[in-house]
């Protein structure tokens, strides 16, 4: 029988096509299909991306859709930008798919959640539609109740007076609930619902997630039928692998390999995130407080409020000219400042780190615990403080610092937050949690693992598709 061939569509920006690219990889290598990843473009392509693309496989097949026209939308976020770019991308996916159609055997489309418009081109071509859901289970329980939360609730999520509990989750109040749904009148919204409403048209719901890292709301999405038809495939943790043989060890890694086992705290706030010129500097002086060692990844500052994040604010060039005067002379040797990037998979993975300060982006949580270091939560942006609550207060592998009425975060409160997880007793209970996750996820990717055996019921589904 000829191959079945999968089309994967992952939205615009790394967090969307990190895992679909694992994914991709996994079910050429265990699963003997064949691959097309398709690129809607706004015609910006990162260098990130382009690494990631230039990465896969070569029996993946990569296809760039032309550039989507937003000549129209002016000032817009986010959200809307990449819902936007999706849909106006229709017309070139429709031709992708004739080509595909014509040439394999396509049998499903796999989109991230906002890429659900896409469904009218799957079923004009009569092939199945799924879901790669790259969040928490909480988080997809969230989605499904959102069209039933609409109805219920007129004023704005950050008004409302009680917590709110899902079935199996823990109880989250308005204000924590995703940052694109907090000003109802906003486009952002309108997509976000649109988004939601149409997951029920999906043939099965898989997931960035895994039986033992959370039950009780894996357990209450199967049984809500009223909310979800949808089979749900667990497949995960599927995370960024990073091993690159034959590559120049980067300089902070030989830096990591002289310091103490477990000593040192990695602060790293995604792709994505920045903070204000206020609290950067309110950073910088809590870790020089803490007297910890630490690994810093520095992103210039915005001008966006406290905890700013925004992939489009204006940023100032050089992250270094914001540092306190002194700040590199004063903790040298404890510390090591790294502007824009660093290997995050390889310092999570060494032996010297013991701690990770970070944003709470699914990935970046999915990574910290297959390599078992506890966290500092600090979320700034999209689902991200929903996160921050789960590890917190449910999976308790994280610490969060206390921000001010202004949303700040003070240099004492961070050295204290610092100080407590990398060498006071909470911090070792945090440690011997997460080391208990890390071994979980191994077990759910092992041969008879939950998150094995969850993908091949889906993959032999559709080998035998006809």
């Amino acid at each position: 029988m000829e191959t079945a061939h999968i089309a994967i569509l992952p939205s615009p920006g790394m967090g969307h096509l990190i895992p679909l690219a694992e994914l991709a990889k996994r079910l050429i290598e265990h699963h003997n299909l064949s691959i097309t990843i398709i690129i809607p473009t706004d015609g910006t392509l990162s260098k990130s991306v382009k690494e990631i693309l230039d990465n896969l496989p070569k029996s993946i097949n990569s296809v760039l859709l032309p550039p989507a026209n937003l000549g129209d939308l002016h000032d817009t976020r986010p959200l809307t930008r990449i819902c936007q770019t999706n849909a106006r991308s229709l017309p070139s996916l429709r031709e992708v798919f004739k080509v595909l159609s014509s040439t394999t055997r396509l049998t499903a489309l796999v989109v991230d959640q906002f890429g659900t418009d896409a469904f009218d081109v799957a079923k004009e071509f009569k092939v199945s539609a799924y879901i790669f859901c790259p969040m928490a289970a909480m988080v997809l329980s969230w989605w499904l109740h959102l069209p039933k939360l609409d109805e219920m609730y007129s004023c704005e999520y950050r008004d409302l007076q009680e917590a709110v509990k899902l079935p199996g989750c823990v109880a989250l109040h308005g204000r924590d609930l995703f940052m694109s749904i907090q000003d109802r009148k906003n486009e952002d919204y309108t997509w976000f619902l649109h988004h939601c409403k149409r997951f029920g048209l999906a043939e099965g719901l898989m997931l960035n997630s895994f039986m033992d890292l959370e039950p009780s709301a894996l357990n209450a999405i199967k049984e809500g039928k009223d909310l979800n038809r949808s089979p749900v495939y667990t497949v995960g943790p599927l995370v960024l692998n990073g091993s690159k043989d034959g590559v120049d060890v980067p300089d902070c890694l030989k830096w990591l390999a002289d310091q103490p086992r477990g000593s040192v705290l990695f602060v790293s706030f995604g792709s994505g995130g920045s903070l204000s010129p206020e609290q950067f500097t309110e950073l910088a002086f809590g870790l020089e407080l803490s007297e910890q060692r630490f690994l810093w990844v520095v992103r210039s500052p915005t001008r966006k409020g406290a905890n700013a994040n925004f992939f489009n604010a204006q940023s100032i060039e050089d992250p270094f000219a914001f540092l306190p005067e002194g700040f590199l002379e004063r903790t040298k040797g404890k510390g090591l400042v790294l502007p824009s990037w660093a290997p995050q998979i390889q310092v999570l993975s060494h032996a010297s780190t013991g701690g990770f300060l970070t944003h709470c982006g699914w990935n970046s949580t999915l990574e910290s615990i297959v390599h078992g270091v506890p966290l500092i939560a600090w979320p700034l942006y999209a689902e991200q403080r929903m996160n921050a609550v789960m590890l917190v207060e449910d999976m308790k592998v994280a610490l969060l610092p206390k921000a001010t009425e202004d949303g700040l975060v003070g240099r004492e409160e961070i050295a204290a937050v610092v100080k407590c997880l990398m060498e006071g007793e909470e911090g070792k209970r945090k440690r011997k949690r997460m080391r208990e996750l890390k071994d979980a996820a191994a077990k759910a990717l092992s041969e008879d693992g939950s998150s094995t055996q969850s993908l091949m019921e889906l993959t032999h589904k559709w080998k035998t598709q006809t």
